[in-house]
């Protein structure tokens, strides 16, 4: 039998067996994260992916991992049961991952040796609860020889992420905020940006009935 054909009998599990995440804040900010970039990659050719395992050496199913976020640009949107890198011809340009008590080693050690090693340009860590991660958000970016430069902050004390031309920064409650890079908006997801600009059309409306108030006087 060929390497091809044995290849092509070799099963690629969809599932690692383990919870989407230990902890509610943990599952909020993976599922707000998709939607955020989601939306803001609506319509174009970019897949965004969620806890999805990604396998990254063909022929050997043991080889995954399984990012809490992870964004993959020039790259069809549609849905997919598992993300193969070699079938693909790509690897994730961003990966995301929410640390908690049970995965702050992995995310710190483990992880970030298999992102390396399979080329993710940049990497970002957040800790919604602020107690395993000091800060509770840091970035990284390859800078060759497979290994990660820690991202410094900007003068406005906030990561860039340059893949995605957007920067992450921490809100006085501790939560993360993304925005764009070039116009310093932050990121929505779809439903609080309908909820904006429903907000704005009746502030709009209350404008011109002021407006009108004041000429009927």
């Amino acid at each position: 039998m060929s390497l091809v054909s044995s290849n092509a009998l070799i099963e690629y599990p969809e599932s690692d067996g383990r919870p989407m995440g230990e902890t509610d804040w943990h599952i909020e900010w993976t599922l707000r994260l998709r939607e955020l970039l989601k939306y803001r990659y609506q319509g174009q050719n970019v897949y965004v992916a969620s806890d999805l395992l990604v396998y990254y050496h063909e022929g050997v199913p043991q080889d995954y991992i399984v990012p809490d976020g992870f964004v993959v640009l020039d790259c069809s949107p549609h849905r997919r049961r598992t993300f193969q890198t070699w079938k693909e011809q790509r690897v994730p340009n961003v990966v995301f991952e929410f640390t908690s008590k049970s995965t702050c080693r992995s995310d710190e050690i483990f992880k970030p040796r298999v992102y390396a090693e399979i080329g993710v340009p940049e990497y970002f860590l957040y800790d919604p609860q602020d107690e395993y991660l000091n800060p509770c958000l840091q970035g990284y970016r390859l800078a060759g020889e497979g290994t990660y430069v820690r991202i410094n902050s900007n003068a406005d004390g906030r990561l860039e992420c340059q893949q995605l031309g957007i920067t992450l920064e921490i809100a006085a409650d501790n939560a993360l905020i993304l925005r764009d890079t070039a116009s310093g908006e932050a990121l929505l997801t779809e439903a609080e940006s309908l909820t904006r600009r429903n907000v704005l059309i009746e502030q709009e409306i209350q404008r011109l009935r002021q407006a009108l108030q004041e000429r009927d006087r």
